[in-house]
């Protein structure tokens, strides 16, 4: 009698601790505390995955939930995240989200902004505005286009130069020309040398070469004033220290190219550095694919014990009174078995595929108009009394091979269960999909069916 008392005291402590390990372990990973469910939308997702931890202004929050696939290169992806009801005040309808890394190539994490303290506070399953990450290659390219740009400038500025050189020494060499030939005619004339010096020998031609050299002079005087007046220019340009200032524009040019060089050379250097082989020999690739697997490892084990904890004699109405089993994880053959789903208090309503699918190859699991209006008809029906309750969309196919019944069954479900979501909002977590191929559970009234049956689950309550 002493010893069975005793071994029943063993067994007794043995569960109060497991018991006890259970919460602390729960209570550390948040799995008991009230959390905010919010979304936001990405064109792209910079390595951000499910699982990723989540921060409001810098604090440990929560972690991606889930991330859902856009059906279009136009859509964008949608990020489910849980944030502890804590953090709910910091969390503004103008707070924003955004996505970082610890580091250069550190572990990638969501996070939000604090809104401003005039804006209401988020409600729940609220769409939070985003802004995208910004990439290291897109700095790398915007300071190519710095580099390639100030080269142009610095031969813009040269092909300046030297056309306004060329210009002046041009206009230059024309003046002293000019003068030079005029010089060199009135020499001639007074020496009496050709035809002029002859005509110099009559008075009236005399004056009247005179006078065409009183109209030179005056011409040459012209000339040298022009000469002058360029000779003044490039004076004034000189004294401005224009080429002084072009050529320390250059020098400020070619000092910010080689401090971008040096930049990025630099950036060069830690990017080799972080990515070269370890002491192993392994590169940073290879370890973060360890890593990565390890962790994944390590989520399946914490999967497998909570699936079996959920099932578990002391734990199983717990878990159920938590909400902790998910409509699209049941499996066909456990589904059958359960008797709250064959339960006579769940609504049925019986569909055939004749009625809301095409009849042959991919149409045979895409619902047509008049099927849309069917199942609008039939939900109808139940008024506003679904609202709140769990739903699920069991596909049938009676026809082909066992596994072309598999499948179409199942396609057939997720295409009622999407048009039921979108049609009548009705949340992801209350709504669920599986194919059962041609077999009815037991109990429902039919043993064979081939379209669509919508179950109401009012026993689940």
């Amino acid at each position: 009698m002493n010893r069975n008392i005793a071994v029943g005291l063993f067994v007794f402590v043995g569960l109060v601790l497991f018991t006890v390990g259970l919460f602390m372990i729960g209570d550390r990973r948040e799995a008991f505390a009230k959390h905010l469910v919010v979304y936001t939308d990405f064109v792209n997702l910079s390595g951000l995955a499910k699982g990723s931890k989540v921060q409001v202004a810098g604090m440990d929050a929560g972690q991606v939930e889930e991330i859902g696939i856009p059906d279009s290169p136009s859509a964008k992806f949608r990020v489910k995240m849980q944030i502890n009801e804590k953090l709910h005040g910091l969390v503004r309808a103008d707070s924003f989200a955004t996505i970082g890394t610890e580091g250069v190539v550190g572990e990638t994490f969501l996070s939000i902004l604090p809104g401003s303290a005039t804006a209401p506070a988020v409600q729940p399953n609220a769409v939070l505005p985003s802004k995208e990450p910004t990439q290291l290659t897109d700095l790398l390219t915007q300071a190519q286009g710095t580099m390639s740009d100030a080269d142009n400038a610095i031969r813009n500025a040269s092909g300046l130069l030297g056309s306004v050189g060329g210009n002046l020494n041009s206009t230059l060499t024309t003046a002293r020309s000019t003068i030079s030939d005029v010089d060199t005619v009135v020499n001639g004339v007074k020496r009496g040398d050709g035809a002029v010096g002859v005509l110099l020998r009559d008075p009236k031609t005399a004056e009247a070469v005179r006078q065409s050299i009183v109209n030179v002079q005056q011409t040459t005087q012209s000339l040298l004033d022009t000469s002058g007046k360029a000779n003044a220019l490039v004076t004034d340009i000189r004294s401005r220290n224009f080429p002084q200032k072009v050529d320390d524009t250059l020098t400020s040019v070619r000092d910010a190219t080689a401090k971008i060089d040096d930049a990025s050379t630099g950036v060069q250097k830690t990017v080799a550095e972080l990515t070269k082989p370890d002491d192993s020999g392994n590169t940073l690739a290879a370890n973060l694919r360890d890593t990565v697997a390890n962790v994944d490892a390590a989520s399946e084990n914490f999967n497998e014990d909570t699936e079996a904890l959920k099932h578990s004699l002391f734990l199983r109405a717990f878990f159920r009174r938590r909400g902790y089993y998910s409509l699209n994880g049941i499996a066909p053959a456990a589904y059958r078995k359960d008797r709250a789903i064959v339960s006579r208090k769940n609504p049925r309503s019986w569909l055939e595929a004749d009625q809301l699918f095409g009849e042959s190859g991919d149409s045979r699991t895409e619902l047509t108009a008049e099927g849309k209006s069917l199942i609008d008809n039939t939900f109808n029906q139940y008024g506003d009394s679904f609202e709140g309750v769990p739903i699920m969309v069991e596909g049938y196919d009676s026809v082909g091979t066992p596994v072309e019944r598999i499948n179409v069954s199942r396609d057939r479900a997720l295409a009622v269960q999407k048009y039921l979501r979108d049609r009548y909002h009705i949340s992801a977590l209350d709504i669920g999909a599986i194919g059962l191929n041609s077999s009815a559970p037991g109990g429902t009234g039919q043993t064979s069916w081939n379209g669509i049956c919508i179950v109401l689950f009012r026993s689940a309550h």
